[in-house]
C-alpha cells in the first residue's frame, strides 16, 4: 500500500506541473497566473476539491497520441468563497493553449452538471487558445455541448466568466451566454475573428487590444461587466461580487447584520438635486447616500453611463440598483442604455434579488442613428424586463419623469410595489417648454411678445404640471417623501416587501422583444 500510496502522490504532483516548467515561466512572463494560482487566489484557503485531475485525451492524429498531460488543459473542482460552495473550471494555458479538446470540454460539462443538481454558481477562468484544432470537429461539439449548458443553467444557478487570456471564435458565445463577464487589463481579449482575419477580409488594421481587449469591450461592446487592472484585482472583485448572490433562483442573498437604530436622517440628499432643472447632478452622490456603509458595486461601469446599474446592500439586504444619470446625456435612454438595464433587471429577477429605481429621466434619446438602430425595440427589451419583473420593486423619482420614460422606469402601471417621489419630482407627458410649444403654439405666435409670452406660459405649466402632486393624487405615486427621510422609507418597504409573492401568467415563455 505505501508504494501505490506514494505513486498517487507522484501522479497528482505531475499532473499540478500543468505544461511544465518552462511554459509556466512563460506564461508567468506574460503577467499571468497558472490555472491553479487563480484558484488558489480566488477561493477560501484549503477548500479546493478538485476532480478529473487524471482524465487525458483520446486523440490520437497529428502526433497527439504521443502528448498527453493529466488533466488536459483545464483544473475542474469544487470550493467554497466566504464559505459558501461554488464550482470552478479553470483553463491551463501552459496545455496546448487551454485549447478544448473533447474531454478538456466533458470536464467542464461535468462540473457544471454537479453545481445545476446541487444549485451553486459556477465560475470560468478562460484562458484558452479556442477549439483544439488536432481534433476537428469532436472539439466544435464540446463547445456546443457546453453552450447547452450555460442555456439551461441561465436562471438556474449564477454563472460568472473571468476572461485572463485570450478567447476567440467559438470561445466566446459560452462566456456571453452567461450572468457576469470579468476581464483583466492587457492581458485578456475576447473577439469572434481575430485582427489577421479582420485586415483579409475588411482590410482593417486594428490591434488585438483595440478589437477585442478589456477596456474596448468595457466601454464600446458592453461585453464586459467588469475590468480591473491585473488578475489579482479581478479574481478578488468576483469574491466581492458572489457576496451580493444568492447560491442559486430558490435561495436568498447572504444578510448581513443591521443595527435600525443607526438610520437617521440625511440632510445632504436636500442639497444634491439643482433648483434648475436643465443643471446635472450625479445620482450616484444620492446612491451611496442611501445605501449601507457608501458601498455600491458598479456594473458596467463605464458602457452606457446614462443609466448606472449596480448591487448594494439597504438594512443588511441585498439589492439591486438602476438609475437615471443626469451628469451623462441628462439620464436620458437611447438603445445602449435600455439593453444594459434590462439585462441587469432580469438578472435581479431571476435569482429573486429587490430592486430600488431612481428616476430622472426626461424620456428617450431623439434622431435618426437611434430610430434607425431600433430605439423602439431595444426600449421595449426595458420595458418587457420590469413589466415581467415580480420581485419588489420600488422607485423613487428625484426629478424628471417624461414620457414613455415615466412609464418604463417602474412606474406603478407596470407593478411597482412602493413608488415615491421629491418635491422636486416633475411628472409630466414631456418637459414644460416642448409641451408648452405644442398646447399655446398659437397664441404665443400671435402675442406681441412671443418670447415673453412662451416663458409665461411655461411658468404657468411647471407651477401647475411639474412637480408630484397631481401623480399623488392619482395614487400613481404612494407618497411625496423628504429627501432626507429617503434611506429610512426605503429600508422600510423593503422590509413590507419581504413576504412579497406575485406570479404571471403560466405560459412556456414570453417573447422578449430581442
Amino acid at each position: 500500500m505505501k508504494n501505490k500510496i506514494k505513486e498517487l502522490k507522484n501522479l497528482k504532483e505531475k499532473a499540478k506541473q500543468g505544461g511544465g516548467k518552462v511554459k509556466v515561466k512563460k506564461q508567468h512572463a506574460k503577467g499571468k497566473l497558472t490555472a491553479r494560482e487563480r484558484i488558489e487566489l480566488l477561493v477560501d484557503e484549503g477548500s479546493f476539491d478538485e476532480l478529473d485531475i487524471f482524465v487525458k485525451h483520446r486523440a490520437r492524429d497529428f502526433g497527439l497520441d504521443k502528448q498527453h498531460f493529466p488533466g488536459d488543459g483545464v483544473v475542474t473542482g469544487l470550493a467554497k468563497i466566504d464559505e459558501r460552495p461554488v464550482a470552478i473550471f479553470s483553463q491551463d494555458f501552459t496545455v496546448f493553449g487551454g485549447s478544448l479538446s473533447e474531454t478538456h470540454a466533458e470536464k467542464i460539462c461535468k462540473v457544471m452538471n454537479i453545481a445545476m443538481k446541487a444549485g451553486i454558481p459556477v465560475i470560468g477562468l478562460n484562458d484558452s487558445g479556442g477549439a483544439r484544432i488536432q481534433e476537428g470537429v469532436v472539439s466544435l461539439g464540446g463547445y456546443a455541448d457546453l453552450f447547452l449548458l450555460n442555456t439551461l443553467a441561465s436562471g438556474v444557478i449564477p454563472q460568472l466568466s473571468v476572461i485572463l487570456g485570450p478567447c476567440a471564435g467559438g470561445a466566446v458565445y459560452s462566456p456571453a451566454i452567461t450572468d457576469f463577464v470579468f476581464m483583466a487589463k492587457s492581458t485578456s481579449y475576447m473577439f469572434v475573428t481575430g485582427p489577421n482575419v479582420v485586415k483579409t477580409v475588411t482590410h482593417e488594421d486594428v490591434s488585438f487590444e483595440d478589437l477585442g481587449g478589456a477596456e474596448t469591450h468595457a466601454s464600446k461592446s458592453g461585453v464586459a461587466h467588469f475590468v480591473y487592472d491585473n488578475e489579482v484585482e479581478t479574481l478578488l472583485n468576483v469574491r466581492k461580487l458572489l457576496g451580493y448572490l444568492p447560491l442559486n433562483y430558490r435561495d436568498k442573498s447572504p444578510e448581513l447584520q443591521f443595527d435600525e437604530t443607526t438610520i437617521k436622517p440625511e440632510q445632504k440628499l436636500e442639497n444634491i438635486v439643482p433648483d434648475n432643472p436643465n443643471k446635472p447632478y450625479d445620482m450616484k452622490e444620492i446612491i451611496n447616500l442611501i445605501v449601507d456603509d457608501n458601498d455600491f458595486f458598479e456594473v458596467h461601469e463605464n458602457y452606457a453611463e446614462n443609466i448606472i446599474c449596480g448591487f448594494s446592500r439597504m438594512g443588511g439586504t441585498a439589492i439591486g440598483i438602476i438609475a437615471n444619470q443626469p451628469a451623462v446625456l441628462a439620464g436620458v435612454l437611447d438603445i445602449n442604455a435600455s439593453v444594459k438595464a434590462a439585462r441587469f433587471v432580469r438578472f435581479c429577477d431571476a435569482f429573486g434579488i429587490p430592486i430600488l429605481v431612481l428616476e430622472d429621466v426626461p424620456g428617450f434619446l431623439p434622431g435618426t442613428e437611434q430610430e434607425w438602430n431600433g430605439i423602439i425595440r431595444h426600449g421595449a427589451k426595458l420595458l418587457y424586463a420590469f413589466s415581467e419583473a415580480t420581485v419588489p420593486k420600488i422607485t423613487v423619482i428625484t426629478r424628471k419623469a417624461y414620457g414613455g420614460a415615466y412609464d418604463v422606469m417602474n412606474s406603478k402601471h407596470i407593478r411597482g410595489d412602493f413608488n415615491f417621489a421629491w418635491p422636486s419630482a416633475e411628472i409630466a407627458v414631456m418637459g414644460p417648454k416642448g409641451a408648452v410649444e405644442i398646447i399655446f403654439k398659437k397664441e404665443i405666435e400671435k402675442s406681441s411678445n412671443p418670447e415673453k409670452a412662451l416663458d409665461k406660459k411655461i411658468k404657468e405649466y411647471r407651477d401647475k404640471f411639474a412637480n408630484p402632486y397631481i401623480t399623488a393624487e392619482r395614487g400613481f405615486v404612494d407618497d411625496v417623501i423628504l429627501p432626507g427621510e429617503t434611506r429610512l422609507k426605503l429600508i422600510n418597504a423593503f422590509n413590507y416587501l419581504r413576504t412579497k409573492v406575485d406570479t404571471n401568467p403560466k405560459k412556456k415563455h414570453g417573447n422578449i422583444p430581442l
